[in-house]
């Protein structure tokens, strides 16, 4: 996806402006700049986006944690609306029938091109200031997703790599682990 600022505003948009916009076009706010998110995705980053939805959502069957996928609105705050390409709300009060009013508990980011620095920046920023327990870039290029976690001052640690041979446990999922060669769809290595 490439993201486009709009035209050069002393305004910050907020999630009023946001409604006003077309529906056929995807925009995301963050500390009221809008993005617009076009073009669509390749397939790479689509298909690791479903891989990890898909194993999200089998293993979260018997949890009270709710998995979602592109394009779904969360509003983070006023000036801050984003939709994130997986994610997680264990908090149903946050889950309403239009939108996730309130930080994920964990939110996926695939990279692409035109949006890494963004993702690594602006929205790392942003979700460690709205409470995003567990941030996770995942990188198509290279095979490597790398986590980051709120620690008790309310402050991102290090990321944390793991590579695409690995199972991976979730922080903010208790007990929740995935297969990164399945999510990357390459060869298990034998032990």
């Amino acid at each position: 996806m490439a993201y486009l600022l709009t035209k050069k505003s002393a305004k910050k948009y907020t999630w009023n402006d946001y409604l006003s916009w077309p529906n056929d076009e995807r925009w995301e706010i963050i500390d009221g700049v809008a993005y617009n998110m076009t073009p669509a995705p390749s397939v790479k980053h689509q298909t690791l986006v479903g891989n990890l939805f898909s194993q999200l959502k089998q293993k979260l069957t018997n949890k009270p944690c709710r998995p979602f996928i592109a394009p779904v609105d969360v509003i983070l705050t006023e000036h801050d609306i984003v939709q994130p390409d997986v994610f997680v709300v264990c908090d149903k009060a946050k889950i309403t029938e239009d939108n996730i009013k309130g930080a994920p508990d964990l939110i996926v980011e695939v990279l692409s091109l035109s949006t890494a620095l963004k993702d690594l920046r602006e929205k790392k920023n942003l979700y460690e200031r709205c409470g995003v327990k567990e941030y996770i870039i995942v990188d198509p290029l290279e095979e490597y997703i790398e986590r980051f976690w709120l620690d008790a001052d309310a402050r991102y640690t290090k990321g944390e790599i793991f590579g695409p041979h690995e199972v991976f446990s979730y922080k903010s999922l208790e007990g929740v682990e995935i297969n990164l060669w399945e999510i990357f769809e390459v060869e298990r290595l034998k032990e």
